[in-house]
């Protein structure tokens, strides 16, 4: 582990009779200079510099940048970063372990010993992103769901049995568990880890990298880690360092305490909002002041979970009292409670009252000032209070929304009963019958409410306070809406057990909220089908209805491909909608509904106080962990029952529909790809700002007459089993069918034309992308994607760059991109380029119909952040030559970028060795 140079920081920590190695801060500080004054995060940089100093990939002067950082409050440093461990959940794992399965099979074919391919770094990988809300609003959901996952999924899962065995330094948690996000706090994060090596045991600071972008709820933990992209962490876990510049660190100071009424989810909706305005995008944001103290560990990780909504790398919290209080309520063992005391406090990583550390730039948040809010209609970062919810989604349809009594009556028509939802003055409604009633449906209807999502459920304060308004409710006599879609989704079972000891899991399931899984269900547009007749009606009025979710993501065509505007909210928020029916209410001043006592009802009657949700919170025990974590590995019967081969190689299975052997290594043991110029390149698509990956990858449901779908239909696969396009995602063919196809992206060569659709410009036909994609291949044109700013926000999602490589896309010249999707976009030798001096697609004038050449790559030798020339050749054949930046940033990306690939790289080192 260390060089002989570094032994000199090397000391011994004694905690509970048990000897400890570590690299000492303090030590190297005596070299360094002063570092007290240093971001928290920033000293775990430091450390795993000092301990992986080998002045190779690692250097003094490495080291020398992190102190010198200090004065100039930010660096360009690029430095090698190793995490400790990996974490994936399994849509963006099952690629991962495709691509190992794949890299085995190469090696193999290049006569090496396939098993030489292995993660080096601890992988955890758990199963939450399959179970999707198929049946609700009963005791048996949850049962039938699990039923329906094991069937859907059964070729995946038995690939990741495959997986667990075949791959040393791999673990699987089953499906059925958790999120892995919530599995990860409350279970496999230590704060400190361990490692045994040489006759020692080394202790440093936790550290991680995950292919959800909502890794970085960890930090909450005071873990430093982040999402990268499945391509990355493959990467990592095979032994290659992460490359980062040394970042700018943000603080954020909170003082005071939350008021009565107020949620953890209203905080961090603000804080949401405060960083996207300050713009932290590619910066560590560091939470300091002493309103820590009072802040539950609970809290802390919801804000970090955040990180990538409000566009931070990650959102740190330092170690303290309320550290060590959590790690020890869930269960962990007293040695490494101790030891996580003993080690932060020697290291100086232990958050000390009044401390100020120095930051490249802060912003200040008196607790007392948040007020209850909700996010929408698509954007997270839209924070909206709860009094303009209504006026929000008038904006949003573009009609004025006049003040009128909200409409609770019902309709006497000959089919039964019925009820008004918003207000019957505005139009956009249509009428439904279900189950002998009719109803009418309105523009603004809730026709989801999903208390779901790492973001919530893994915080017991929200969990329990919409438990309690439950209550409430139904002691009042309330219910919810006939329209609403209701379901339950924790992160862990440890929320159903709490739930159970603390009296409230019946009157959630009184209102429709019955347990329908464990896992991301709805937040990643797992919200399953909405009843026929709804669907119908949104259809055949065009209605422009709503979601309530207690999640993290809202993008357009995320939660439901007919749910136009989607709502973020805290857990008791969701029941609340769920009551109301619709977001075209007050609900700070106008009644939920009728009770049984014919009075009205305000959500004001029906808040739990401070004092209730704690006392409720006082149910959740340490035994509860260490039931629900005793056999985490294990699964269920349904799981262990699945049958796997044993050879070290996957045998691929040709008529398989989830897993097909991807083309990426099929030339990885010949000469290395030239780097050449891009001549005579088309444009796929012209895109807007903020075009997430949401909309490049593919993801939520598989249209029947999409090429995706038809492809799965020649295939003899029925649309009812079509599952989603994340399921699939270990099957290159759907994917790359899939990639640029989401229902709201928009091409600007087609008029800003929803769909996923472009012009074949020498034919002048509109052809879904793949299709045109493939016709340009078979003629011989490169192509190129050209977009706004932001581009590839969203989450870590690696087939956005896998998809736009297999389509042909040479290169992607945008505004600016986001972090993981330019990173990822390089690990698949795909060219990013920004455009320089202000020019844009929109100064430029470009219609999609130019013809484009990228020059300065022949015979040039590739540099991080070199200028290169975009010919534009237009229609009439005016030529153009603009200076545009290669957004290639590090040098190590350079290596990666001329391999083909960072998988490639490692690769091909393997099989040269």
């Amino acid at each position: 582990m260390p060089s002989l140079d570094s032994l000199k920081s090397l000391k011994t920590l004694d905690v509970n009779n048990k000897t400890y190695h570590y690299f000492s801060l303090p030590d190297a500080a005596k070299a360094l200079g002063d570092l007290d004054t240093l971001p928290m995060s920033l000293k775990v940089l430091l450390e795993n510099l000092l301990r992986w100093e080998d002045n190779k990939t690692v250097t003094g002067e490495d080291l020398k940048s992190i102190a010198a950082w200090l004065t100039e409050r930010k660096s360009d440093r690029e430095i090698q970063y190793r995490p400790a461990r990996v974490l994936m959940q399994d849509f963006t794992g099952v690629p991962a372990v495709v691509d190992l399965a794949a890299m085995r099979a190469a090696v193999a074919k290049a006569g090496g010993d396939p098993q030489r391919i292995n993660p080096l770094s601890p992988v955890d990988l758990v199963i939450d992103h399959s179970v999707m809300v198929d049946k609700f609003g009963d005791d048996k959901a949850f049962g039938e769901n699990v039923d329906i996952e094991m069937q859907r999924n059964g070729e995946r899962y038995a690939f990741l049995r495959w997986g667990q065995g075949a791959f040393d330094n791999f673990s699987v948690v089953p499906p059925g568990t958790g999120i892995c996000h919530q599995v990860n706090l409350e279970y496999l994060g230590r704060t400190v880890w361990t490692k045994e090596e040489d006759g020692r045991t080394y202790a440093f600071p936790d550290t991680l990298v995950g292919t959800d972008s909502h890794t970085t709820m960890i930090n909450g933990l005071g873990v430093l880690g982040w999402g990268v992209g499945g391509i990355e962490a493959e990467a990592a876990m095979l032994g290659q360092p992460v490359s980062m510049l040394i970042p700018e660190v943000i603080g954020f100071k909170l003082t005071g305490k939350l008021k009565e009424g107020i949620t953890a989810t209203d905080l961090v909706l603000t804080v949401t909002q405060m960083l996207r305005k300050k713009g932290v995008v590619g910066k560590f944001v560091e939470f300091y002041g002493d309103g820590l103290a009072d802040l539950p560990l609970a809290d802390r990780a919801t804000i970090a979970n955040m990180a990538p909504e409000y566009g931070a790398t990650c959102g740190f919290f330092p170690v303290d009292d309320v550290t060590l209080e959590y790690l020890r309520l869930s269960g962990r063992p007293d040695d490494t409670v101790k030891l996580v005391e003993a080690y932060c406090k020697a290291q100086g990583l232990w958050r000390l009252p009044g401390q100020e550390p120095v930051f490249t730039d802060a912003l200040e948040l008196d607790m007392s000032s948040v007020v209850a809010s909700l996010a929408g209609p698509k954007r997270p970062q839209d924070r909206v209070a709860l009094p303009d919810v209504a006026q929000a989604f008038s904006d949003f349809l573009g009609l004025a929304l006049k003040p009128t009594k909200h409409e609770e009556g019902r309709l006497e028509s000959e089919g039964g009963g019925g009820v008004a939802v918003g207000n019957a003055e505005q139009v956009g409604e249509a009428e439904y019958e279900y189950e002998g009633s009719t109803y009418r449906l309105k523009n603004g209807a809730v026709v989801i409410a999903a208390i779901t999502s790492c973001t919530n459920t893994s915080n017991p304060s929200v969990m329990m306070a919409a438990g309690l308004l439950a209550k409430k409710a139904v002691e009042k006599g309330l219910q919810r809406k006939p329209w609403v879609k209701s379901s339950l989704a924790p992160g862990s079972k440890v929320v159903t057990d709490y739930y159970n000891a603390a009296g409230l899991t019946e009157y959630l399931d009184a209102l429709g909220f019955d347990l329908v899984g464990y896992g991301c269900t709805t937040c990643i547009g797992n919200s399953g089908p909405l009843r026929d007749p709804i669907e119908k009606a949104i259809q055949q009025s065009d209605l422009t209805v709503a979601s309530v979710l207690s999640g993290n993501r809202n993008f357009e065509g995320r939660v439901h491909p007919l749910v136009k505007t989607n709502w973020l909210a805290s857990p008791p928020l969701v029941v609340a909608y769920a009551l109301a029916g619709t977001v075209r209410i007050d609900l700070s001043s106008e009644p939920l509904g009728e009770g049984s006592d014919g009075k009205p009802v305000y959500l004001r009657d029906i808040w739990p106080t401070q004092k209730e949700i704690a006392d409720a919170v006082m149910n959740v025990s340490t035994g509860m962990f260490h039931k629900e974590y005793a056999e985490v590995f294990a699964g269920d019967e349904q799981w262990q029952a699945i049958q796997v081969s044993k050879d070290p190689t996957y045998v691929w299975q040709d008529d398989s529909t989830y897993i097909q052997h991807p083309p990426f290594f099929e030339d990885v043991a010949g000469p290395l790809p030239v780097i050449a110029d891009v001549q005579k390149a088309r444009v796929l698509a012209i895109l807007g700002d903020s075009v997430t990956t949401d909309h490049i990858s593919p993801a939520g449901n598989i249209k029947a007459d999409s090429p995706a779908g038809r492809y799965l239909r020649s295939k003899g696969v029925e649309p009812k089993d079509f599952n989603s396009y994340g399921s699939r995602r270990g099957n290159h063919e759907v994917m790359m069918r899939g990639t640029f196809a989401n229902i709201r992206i928009r091409n600007e060569m087609l008029g800003n034309e929803e769909g996923g659709y472009t012009l074949h410009v020498p034919t002048d036909e509109k052809l879904p992308i793949y299709d045109a994609a493939m016709r340009y291949q078979q003629e011989g044109t490169p192509l190129v994607v050209v977009a706004g700013q932001e581009y590839g926000t969203g989450s870590s999602r690696d087939w956005a760059a896998k998809g736009t490589n297999l389509l042909g896309v040479k290169a992607v010249i945008a505004e600016s991109f986001e972090r993981i999707h330019r990173s990822n976009l390089v690990g698949m030798g795909v060219l990013p380029l920004q455009f320089k001096n202000g020019q844009s697609r929109k100064t430029l004038e470009l219609t999609g119909k130019e013809v484009l050449n990228i020059t300065g790559l022949t015979g040039a030798t590739l540099q991080p952040g070199m200028s290169l020339t975009l010919q534009i050749t237009r229609e009439n054949g005016k030529q153009e030559n603009v200076e545009v930046l290669c957004r290639i940033d590090t040098l190590n990306e350079v290596e990666y970028f001329k391999a083909g690939g960072i998988l490639h790289y490692v690769l091909r080192q393997l099989i040269a060795s």
